[in-house]
């Protein structure tokens, strides 16, 4: 093929500028001379021309199994922060900072009412952004996977359920939390924490409502729930089918394996529908890492301190790694088939944030990071797993180099061994510190992992998860297959009457009534699908029905029986 000499003399160029390129950047090699930071090329973080490790890492394939790690208040200054003291300026994090694809989402949420209804509200809660990586519905603050209206959205534990995945959820946080509660729950206000939650109004179980978080969470039924809040689940239900039991008593009815500290955790071989597990290890939140420091004004002037290990920290058995690994080890399908999805939370990155906490903080990063090495060293030995670590909001902590005169500060000294000030900036002393409305960081690794690149929005990360585990979203219509049949077709007055239904997969729970009579039955958890009503059978001799309700999806079956 002819080439003029003015095209070769182009192409020549254009090699020469990609090696001169490829000359100045830092090799494998370069990077293991331990070059100073003053040095040319000292403080560069790349060993090497990235196309090939970026196109590596693009996975277009479906994922058995999805981890999502939430660094609850975890902007970018909370990173940065942690990751100074913890490694030094040129430090990585061996998590956070080795996922390979990269990208910012916007995070507000909108208002409820009022002529700004629908409208964004820029700073938002963990409620309000939970609901929307949960449900892909934007909603109000306070919201619990409901939308602006009051209106239930289906959350990403509910449909995996319905697909037949197994579901986990992790916190370090209780468990009624906002950030786990919007992956078991709906209600309006996220303070609905138990039946004796005055705020839990016409949600309560009492007035006809879904019930309290803890409550919804027993029915929601995750095969693994990990996390504080212990002191709920001693309240008593005041309405319904477990009405004057405690939660506690409540779950173990309903064949659930409660443990409460890190013997008994220890001790579960194994989690599924029949005996899913619920740990509460704390009645509030867990202790965190580091002893809490205490930020004043003028306090980045102060000689710098180093943060201490707190004595009153959780045994390393039940740090948020360990749990974790312990709730991958229980989802994990060894025989192939269905996978799993698992949200894991760090809860007191903004815990301490709000209380001007620059080492509680810290220490919470670093254990959130510590939970994701333990993610992804699950997931490349298992190759069809799709890890996301983000947050919810970013927070207020900043690295400021003056001390402000009217701010909260302290100072720390770091890994590098110099000063790193940090500042609160939006409360007073004693005060809570603010959420900001910032874009935030999400990264991805895995199947389905290039769609949280470039500039996407809370809610983007529902249909990113949804869609690499192939949800069929349209839960309901999963029941439509269900069928329910009768031990025995004609029985004596008083015998025992057993119906029983299978592949009522889009439904959590199965009412059932007999009629003539409309005797209510009550309601049954479904299990992989399937439910069984045992009752006795009428006095008096006649044809009977029993219809069967699914409590989600509204499908019904009904059967006929005999009494002679």
């Amino acid at each position: 093929m002819f080439r003029s000499p003015s095209r070769r003399r182009r192409v020549f160029a254009i090699g020469a500028i990609i090696a001169a390129a490829t000359i100045v950047v830092p090799t494998a090699a370069n990077a293991a001379v331990n070059l100073a930071l003053s040095d040319n090329g000292g403080a560069v973080r790349n060993t090497g021309d990235k196309t090939q490790e970026v196109r590596s890492a693009i996975n277009g394939n479906a994922a058995k199994n999805v981890i999502l790690l939430i660094g609850d208040g975890m902007g970018d200054s909370e990173i940065t922060v942690a990751r100074d003291y913890q490694y030094g300026a040129a430090g990585r994090f061996p998590g956070i900072d080795a996922l390979p694809l990269t990208g910012q989402y916007t995070t507000y949420s909108l208002y409820k009412d009022g002529v700004n209804k629908g409208k964004p509200d820029y700073v938002p809660d963990s409620a309000a952004t939970g609901s929307a990586w949960s449900t892909g519905t934007k909603t109000y603050d306070n919201a619990i996977s409901v939308d602006i209206n009051g209106k239930p959205q289906q959350t990403l534990i509910e449909i995996a359920k319905a697909n037949g995945f197994k579901t986990g959820n992790v916190s370090t946080a209780e468990i009624q939390d906002a950030t786990p509660a919007v992956e078991v729950a709906h209600v309006a206000s996220r303070s609905c924490y138990g039946p004796d939650t005055v705020a839990c109004g016409a949600d309560a179980l009492a007035a006809g409502g879904l019930g309290s978080i803890s409550e919804q969470l027993i029915g929601t039924r995750p095969d693994v729930t990990l996390g504080g809040g212990s002191t709920t689940f001693e309240q008593t239900a005041k309405a319904g089918q477990w009405q004057g039991k405690t939660l506690f008593q409540q779950a173990k009815d309903r064949g659930y394996q409660v443990v409460t500290d890190a013997a008994g955790l220890k001790n579960v071989r194994a989690a599924d529908q029949t005996s899913p597990v619920l740990g509460l290890f704390t009645p509030g939140n867990f202790p965190t890492r580091y002893a809490p420091t205490t930020a004043t004004i003028g306090g980045a002037d102060a000689a710098p301190v180093t943060c201490q290990p707190n004595p009153d920290r959780l045994s390393t058995d039940l740090s948020l790694a360990s749990l974790t690994t312990k709730a991958i080890s229980l989802l994990q399908n060894k025989q192939g088939g269905k996978g799993f999805f698992l949200q894991v939370e760090g809860a007191s990155i903004d815990k301490r944030d709000h209380s001007a906490d620059a080492c509680g903080q810290i220490g919470e990063t670093v254990d959130l990071d510590e939970a994701v090495q333990a993610a992804l060293a699950f997931a490349k030995k298992d190759g069809n797993t799709l890890v996301i670590v983000t947050a919810d909001h970013a927070h207020t902590s900043q690295i400021v180099d003056s001390t402000p005169p009217t701010s909260l500060s302290t100072a720390l000294t770091t890994k590098d061994g110099t000063t790193l000030k940090v500042s609160y900036g939006t409360s007073a002393a004693g005060g809570s510190q603010q959420h900001t409305g910032t874009q935030l960081r999400i990264a991805g690794f895995g199947p389905g992992a290039a769609n949280v690149v470039g500039l996407t929005d809370q809610t983007d990360n529902f249909f990113t998860m949804a869609n690499a585990l192939r949800l069929d979203r349209n839960t309901a219509a999963l029941s439509n297959q269900a069928r329910a049949s009768v031990a025995r077709g004609t029985v004596r007055a008083g015998d025992t009457v057993t119906v029983s239904a299978k592949r009522f997969t889009g439904d959590r729970q199965v009412s059932a009534t007999v009629r003539p009579g409309a005797i209510d039955l009550g309601q049954k958890d479904v299990i992989d699908g399937a439910l069984e009503f045992s009752f006795d059978a009428p006095t008096k001799a006649g044809s009977y029905s029993v219809t069967l309700t699914g409590a989600q999806s509204g499908h019904t079956e009904t059967v006929t029986f005999s009494v002679r």
